[in-house]
């Protein structure tokens, strides 16, 4: 036993709700289980073994994701340079790294330092935020599609909801790192609509068209804390997913590479930049931009060195009203009709949270 669940994966007997649900109801996540010092993962967390082969088989590559220099982006020669960049960025890959950025390095390592104190902390204070309630504004869980995956993932979040900025009760946050969030929210709000503005113009729009759409209206923290996995090439950071809002802004810990990105059949290493963040395109940006935009599938690898930390901050846009979204009128037309279908955001969010990320694909669903 360790961390309160039988951690065999040799039982015949094996029942996968029963240590699924043991596993939840200790609401210490991973690190509860590296804390008790186990040297072999809960069968839980083994990857499936035709999937395990297939990695056997990947090819391996040196290409690296588009980096965009932010510097000089209210010069109009400039802007036009990094909205091409951009756009080829935003069309080929669906993923980019952004420096000069205007967030404050030590504002960066704040939000790292205040995951990193969240998960080390006492365990029965951290357990207080302990829910699966996603109408919580602050909760901690582990593996959000838990009871759906495949695969359990190898990590622990602290998810923090920015949906309602007006409405915040501080109080609400943890103390460990309640400043950190709030002062990082501040900045990567400011750069969101600046990304939003920039996507705009690559579509061949105004610049407010995407912020106009309430695109960015709101927005969610999720610290994602990846202990040191004892048999990394058996578990998985998280699986192979695409997101589902209309953008992602990432910041990682400097300690390991992990994530990836599948670019031309290829797994593709985002080394992590020194104040550098990761940008991708989410599913519902794929969908109003008519498919020009696209919406790649990443994971993160397990790995041996731990903790490794990043802050995924989501704009899925105003994702508790009727909001309906569909492709951009401007871009459709006789030679490029519309893609997808129209959605209302509430509908979508559902059918993306009652399935696990590695079987389901909300976006498919909405295809014309």
């Amino acid at each position: 036993m360790a961390g309160g669940i039988d951690v065999s994966s040799n039982d015949q007997s094996y029942d996968r709700m029963e240590m699924l649900r043991a596993f939840d109801e200790t609401k210490a996540g991973v690190k509860g289980l590296t804390d008790s010092g186990l040297l072999k993962i809960p069968r839980i967390f083994v990857r499936p073994s035709e999937e395990l082969a297939q990695e056997l088989t990947c090819k391996k590559t040196q290409v690296q994701v588009p980096l965009i220099d932010l510097s000089g982006i209210l010069n109009a020669d400039r802007r036009k340079r990094i909205v091409e960049e951009v756009r080829i960025a935003s069309e080929s890959w669906g993923f980019f790294q952004v420096v000069n950025h205007g967030i404050p390095l030590t504002v960066l390592d704040g939000m790292i330092d205040g995951v990193r104190k969240f998960n080390e902390q006492d365990v029965e204070e951290k357990k207080k935020y302990y829910s699966r309630d996603r109408m919580r504004r602050a909760r901690f869980t582990s593996s959000h599609d838990l009871f759906h995956s495949r695969t359990a993932s190898w990590r622990d979040t602290l998810s923090i909801s920015f949906s309602d900025p007006d409405e915040i009760d501080h109080d609400e946050l943890p103390a460990c790192c309640r400043d950190s969030a709030l002062e990082y929210s501040k900045h990567v709000e400011i750069l969101g609509n600046i990304l939003f503005g920039l996507l705009s113009e690559a579509l061949g729009l105004k610049t407010d068209h995407l912020k106009n759409m309430e695109c960015s209206q709101g927005h969610r923290l999720h610290g994602h804390y990846y202990p040191a996995c004892p048999e990394p090439e058996l578990a998985i950071g998280i699986t192979k997913h695409s997101d589902a809002g209309f953008l992602t802004i990432l910041l990682q810990s400097q300690i390991v590479s992990a994530l990836q990105v599948l670019y031309q059949d290829q797994w593709v290493d985002i080394e992590p930049i020194p104040g550098g963040l990761v940008i991708n395109i989410g599913d519902l940006l794929q969908l109003v931009s008519n498919g020009k935009f696209k919406s790649n599938e990443h994971r993160a690898r397990a790995t041996s060195i731990g903790p490794r930390i990043s802050v995924a901050c989501f704009f899925s846009g105003p994702v508790n009203g009727d909001k309906v979204y569909g492709p951009i009128e401007e871009l459709i037309s006789e030679q490029n009709p519309a893609m997808y279908k129209k959605v209302a955001i509430s509908d979508y969010v559902a059918k993306f949270f009652k399935t696990g990320l590695d079987s389901f694909r909300a976006l498919d669903h909405f295809k014309v």
